[in-house]
């Protein structure tokens, strides 16, 4: 049985994997800034949840890298200990609107990269003290090759990629086994209102995915399955042919 802190656990890809455990038997904590949400996650986790599950919850805000430390130590606390935490909040908007907005910008740079890597290295000096634990945190496949449409968010994802891929280097052979996962596009509200390009992912498969990859230990997860091959060919592209491209 795995206790697990979820960070963005009450919506969207959060709140699938947070499902996927619940019923399988496994103890969720879940993170957020709203605790009138918090608490309606908590009883349709408590509700869905296998016999004995146990379900708690904890107010910490992304913005807030004050909230962290103490949002942590109450999910160990309620969850009688934590092996694995898993981060799916996120900023995101469109590249126009970013670069339209710069008070919106730098709220994405910081919460996606700064404040992020902030809240792991919280988690992981938890997980480390224990001897062992898993680190699941989203990313995108916005990280793998700077692009137009996402250049401003791309560039942080592809810093939290980098800061993932150094984790594992530096730690796995200390117990700490880090997921860094990489979505392409899925239908959640974060994407309510953009146009659907092709391979859109669902919540509930991207949830199977990253359960099954936590599971196995999986440094890097693409899903939907098919953007290892898609970003595989836009990373081989050279630069000439992505200055002229709109992807």
């Amino acid at each position: 049985m795995r206790r697990v802190a979820i960070l963005g656990g009450t919506r969207g890809m959060g709140r699938s994997i947070a499902r996927r455990f619940v019923e399988r038997g496994d103890w969720v904590a879940l993170l957020g800034r709203d605790e009138a949400e918090l608490e309606r996650s908590k009883a349709d986790l408590e509700a869905r949840g296998a016999p004995g599950v146990r379900v708690a919850i904890a107010v910490c805000d992304l913005e807030k890298v004050e909230s962290f430390r103490p949002a942590l130590e109450s999910v160990e606390q309620a969850l009688e200990g934590m092996d694995t935490v898993v981060v799916t909040a996120a900023v995101f908007a469109v590249q126009e609107k970013l670069e339209q907005d710069p008070a919106l910008a730098h709220k994405m740079l910081t919460v996606d990269f700064a404040n992020t890597i902030s809240f792991c290295e919280e988690a992981r000096k938890k997980l480390l003290l224990r001897g062992a634990g898993t680190l699941c945190v989203f990313s995108s496949v916005a990280g793998d090759r700077a692009r137009k449409p996402v250049v401003l968010y791309g560039a942080a994802k592809a810093g939290l990629s980098a800061y993932l891929e150094g984790l594992d280097h530096r730690y796995r052979s200390q117990g700490l086994v880090t997921v860094c996962v990489k979505p392409g596009f899925v239908r959640t509200g974060m994407t309510s209102g953009l146009p659907q390009p092709p391979f859109a992912g669902d919540p509930d498969d991207v949830a199977q995915t990253v359960v099954e990859a936590i599971d196995a230990g999986t440094p890097v997860v693409y899903t939907p399955a098919i953007w290892r091959a898609v970003m595989t060919a836009i990373k081989a592209m050279p630069r000439f042919v992505m200055r002229r491209a709109k992807f």
